[in-house]
């Protein structure tokens, strides 16, 4: 995970860490804490509902397991 958000061009500059929360072999689930910073007020225009939104941050890691 952090090779994948440290490289992203979209979220590379706010990531700042990743950590595993729970991990279960028999279901095949990981829960882990992904840490961003933002930027200092006033923040962007747009920026929590855009480049911080959840979906946006899943798709990342997404189109990463796509790739490979």
């Amino acid at each position: 995970l952090t090779e994948v958000y440290s490289s992203s061009p979209a979220l590379g500059r706010y990531f700042r860490s990743a950590q595993v929360i729970s991990f279960s072999n028999e279901s095949s689930t990981v829960i882990y804490q992904l840490v961003f910073s933002v930027p200092p007020p006033p923040p962007i225009e747009g920026f929590m509902e855009t480049t911080m939104n959840p979906d946006f941050i899943r798709n990342i890691l997404r189109q990463n397991i796509y790739d490979e």
